[in-house]
């Protein structure tokens, strides 16, 4: 069977619902995107990609009186994330057991919702934006999210598993390549055991017997971002010729 595969470029908006109902096979888009889209359940999360990250974040006026989300329930906030707004402010009004006119109003804004507050439009804003410059700062965290690359949880198109799973796996091998290197040393076989707890691998390190009697060659991926400390531990108990290498992509 002839197989069609090609790129499609929507709003991030609109991904989970064409995902969710099957009409494309993989897309990526942001975690607070699938969420306020309600398209959890339609769709599953293959992977976390590690760009695009941001907080949705509860901010209000720095001068005002209000400080924490407490303060602000029953008042009004506006923001472009209705779903995810509605369901946070209704866990803290029915905590504070607020009826009737007494909870929180949301209202939605498309775009400019920093200036909702200085123009007397909210009490405070829900947004995934940084907003000092409207004068206003941040009292709660609603959600962390970044871009995820995803699927349909009931696809229209099994005939393309195996492309697809082959898909997932090539960009999750480059998302572990831009996370790990390869850390390699020498070190006596004393010191085997404790370098070993400094760099024990994703599954365990490759030792191998150096001509120099007693002493061994370890390789171990680590973590890029622990990199630097990596070594300087590895020094600190007798470690030789420590070499970092970078990965172009890998299979983990």
């Amino acid at each position: 069977m002839p197989v069609s595969f090609g790129r499609v470029f929507l709003p991030a908006s609109d991904i989970p619902s064409f995902v969710g109902k099957g009409n494309v096979d993989l897309g990526i888009t942001g975690h607070d995107v699938i969420l306020e889209a309600e398209m959890q359940d339609l769709v599953v999360e293959e992977l976390r990609l590690g760009f695009g990250k941001c907080s949705l974040q509860v901010q209000v006026p720095e001068a005002g009186s209000i400080k924490t989300v407490e303060d602000l329930a029953g008042k009004r906030v506006v923001t472009s994330f209705n779903v995810l707004s509605e369901q946070y402010f209704k866990e803290i009004d029915d905590r504070l057991n607020l009826q009737g006119d007494q909870r929180t109003k949301i209202e939605y804004v498309g775009g400019s919702v920093e200036a909702a507050c200085a123009l007397g439009l909210a009490d405070g804003i829900e947004s995934g934006d940084t907003m000092r410059a409207a004068g206003l700062h941040a009292i709660a965290t609603v959600l962390d999210t970044e871009a995820v690359l995803i699927r349909s949880s009931t696809p229209k198109h099994p005939h393309l598993k195996n492309l697809i799973d082959l898909i997932t796996r090539r960009i999750s091998g480059v998302i572990a390549a831009a996370k790990y290197v390869i850390c390699q040393y020498n070190i006596s076989r004393d010191n085997l055991t404790a370098a070993l707890q400094i760099t024990p691998g994703r599954r365990a390190p490759t030792v191998s017997p150096l001509e120099e009697e007693n002493w061994v060659a370890v390789s171990s991926m680590v973590e890029k971002k622990k990199a630097a400390t990596v070594m300087d531990e590895l020094v600190a108990i007798g470690a030789e010729d420590v070499l970092i290498f970078n990965l172009d992509n890998c299979r983990v």
